[in-house]
């Protein structure tokens, strides 16, 4: 069976390939930490962790070449941990397994890795090639992008010394991104002391899944559901109809990943057991006759399960489910100078209700700072409204696109020349870290790109093999072509 290893161009996937043995989830960063800075120390080549924990490997420029702007190659090292609920995978242990599908590598029930390992594997690739000729360049590569950008924000300027950023973390094949959305994160809370059953009740578990997911930037505007906003339909109408109380929810675990999945225990009385049933069920097939097309299979099922030991009370559940109910989810509004772009959009991305806290957690995106700060702001309304505590945090401010970037243009001539088409220039609704790099270090130019991939922060995450090779022969192209100092 014909394996990554084999693909071209070798060099990109057999770095690949290692990348998937070394666990790396957000926050569990020590194991790939150190095989990168092994990888470069291998090479002969300065390699040093800054105060933050990014990973910065220089290498000298080619004879001939020392007189052209210093590179900065920039990716981040961690990925999204999302898996299937009935794959069994420990991302801080277990190996990611790939396999080939078609024209698309693939990995088994989890995230594939490819965001950003595809971008991590290409620096690789560059730096152990000494038949490439290029300027003085230095490797970025940072910690924890995914749960907060803060190997990003803790960048100092002493550490670089490069003028030129190609950062390696868009995922469509023939685009170059000059500009990103802002972001923030809202979480709010409800603090709640637990109160006992009524006896006769029973309990009831519901379980929602099968649902896509993806990335809540780069696939909001895709239209696919939500499990919490899914649930809560399910719950307002469980609780005014057939007297269901709240025990615990949990729902989504990543702020950057629209929600997959989706429980909650309630107790009604035993004598509309039946009748619930029969509301699971509707739900199921009214669900997928709205998403017909977006989904594959929803799964909304219910099973009797041992009698909790505390409910949410009637007053604070009833905040809990029409807060979030009317919170704000997906797109706002688009970019009115660029229309098929979204502007502004908001994932209710994670809710827990257990053990006397109720807390839900929103990521917030704009390209405009004040729209931004327009949406932060009516979702603060929404749960003060409903009594709950509502804290900011993690915010920063998008990337402003520079048309007039001396390395776009030299980019978009050596595109055409290349491939005998023109590159298309674009602004992401994500939240690339050039916009914080560029915050900290000043002055820099700033290009980002990368190789096709779908559906990123979901198990059907997955790269178009044709685009690596496209990609990697456009950076070797650019890195040759880098102007000279002024």
């Amino acid at each position: 069976m014909k394996t990554i290893q084999s693909l071209a161009p070798e060099a990109v996937w057999k770095n690949f390939y290692s990348l998937t043995r070394v666990p790396r989830p957000s926050g569990f960063m020590k194991p790939i930490t150190e095989f990168l800075l092994n990888f470069g120390k291998s090479l002969n080549l300065e390699s040093f962790t800054d105060e933050v924990g990014n990973v910065i490997i220089r290498k000298p420029a080619t004879p001939g070449m020392e007189n052209r702007k210093g590179v900065i190659l920039q990716a981040h090292m961690d990925m999204v941990p999302q898996k299937n609920n009935d794959t069994v995978h420990d991302f801080e242990k277990d190996p990611i397994e790939t396999y080939i599908d078609g024209d698309w590598v693939k990995a088994k029930g989890t995230t594939l890795g490819a965001d950003n390992g595809m971008g991590v594997a290409a620096i690789m690739a560059v730096l152990e090639d000494n038949t490439l000729k290029h300027g003085p360049l230095e490797a970025l590569i940072t910690v924890d992008e995914e749960t907060g950008m803060f190997g990003a924000f803790g960048l100092k300027k002493e550490s670089i010394n490069g003028e030129i950023l190609l950062n390696l973390d868009s995922e469509e094949e023939g685009e170059l991104y000059i500009g990103c959305a802002g972001g923030e994160d809202v979480t709010a809370t409800f603090q709640y002391k637990e109160v006992e059953p009524e006896d006769g009740d029973i309990a009831i578990k519901i379980n929602l899944k099968g649902l896509r997911g993806g990335h809540s930037g780069l696939e909001i505007n895709k239209g696919r559901a939500n499990a919490n906003k899914l649930m809560v339909r399910f719950l307002r109408e469980a609780v005014a109809s057939y007297e269901a109380r709240l025990a615990t929810w949990e729902g989504g675990n990543m702020r950057n990943a629209i929600p997959r999945e989706a429980h909650v225990v309630v107790t009604i009385p035993a004598e509309n057991e039946e009748e619930l049933i029969d509301l699971v069920q509707y739900c199921e097939n009214l669900y997928n006759e709205e998403y017909a097309g977006l989904e594959e299979k929803i799964s909304f099922k219910a099973e009797k399960v041992d009698m909790p030991k505390g409910l949410v009370p009637e007053e604070i559940q009833d905040d809990i489910i029409n807060s979030i109910f009317a919170c704000q989810n997906g797109v706002m509004r688009n970019i009115p100078s660029i229309p098929d772009t979204v502007e502004t959009s908001s994932n209710l991305a994670i809710v827990k209700v257990v053990d006397g806290v109720g807390e839900v957690k929103i990521l917030a995106r704009s390209a405009s700072d004040s729209m931004k700060e327009y949406l932060t702001t009516s979702i603060e309304c929404c749960f003060n409204m409903a009594g709950a505590k509502v804290e900011m945090s993690g915010a920063y401010s998008g990337w402003d696109p520079d048309v007039n970037s001396p390395i776009l243009h030299a980019m978009k001539a050596s595109y055409k020349s290349q491939f005998g088409e023109e590159a298309k220039v674009k602004v992401i609704h994500a939240g690339l870290e050039c916009g914080i790099i560029g915050a900290n270090i000043p002055g820099l130019d700033m290009i980002s790109f990368g190789p096709t991939l779908q559906s990123p922060h979901s198990p059907d995450e997955c790269v178009y093999i044709p685009s690596v090779k496209k990609f990697y022969d456009f950076l070797i192209a650019t890195l040759e072509q880098t102007p000279v100092k002024e």
